[in-house]
């Protein structure tokens, strides 16, 4: 992928993950009587918001780091190994930082 449409692409799922992380981080609504039940389910609500507001973070991280390499003229190339990310796995994700080998030793690792 050219650099102008990875940019293209980066740039609109920056604007995509932080609406989401906006609407994720909406103001809290406010506290009204409700039976124990229903605590719970907003426990159980307020930790599902916590993760997805997680894992929106980290992408959002992902895709200013791939934003930062195609100023920095090294998208495209592991940043662990150096060798170039496979053309395809750049189209399904832009964002993607390693090539396949790096990436499955990095979640072997975890």
């Amino acid at each position: 992928m050219d650099d102008t449409t990875a940019r293209e692409r980066l740039e609109c799922m920056l604007a995509d993950v932080e609406r989401s992380i906006g609407v994720l981080s909406g103001d809290p609504v406010a506290v009204r009587d409700r039976s124990a039940a229903d605590a719970g389910a907003d426990l159980t609500d307020a930790d599902r918001v916590e993760a997805m507001l997680t894992v929106a973070s980290a992408h959002r991280r992902a895709v200013l780091d791939a934003l930062k390499r195609l100023d920095e003229g090294t998208y495209g190339q592991c940043v662990d190994c150096g060798k170039p990310v496979p053309e395809g796995r750049l189209e399904a994700r832009p964002e993607a930082a390693r090539c396949v080998q790096c990436q499955s030793k990095l979640e072997r690792r975890r």
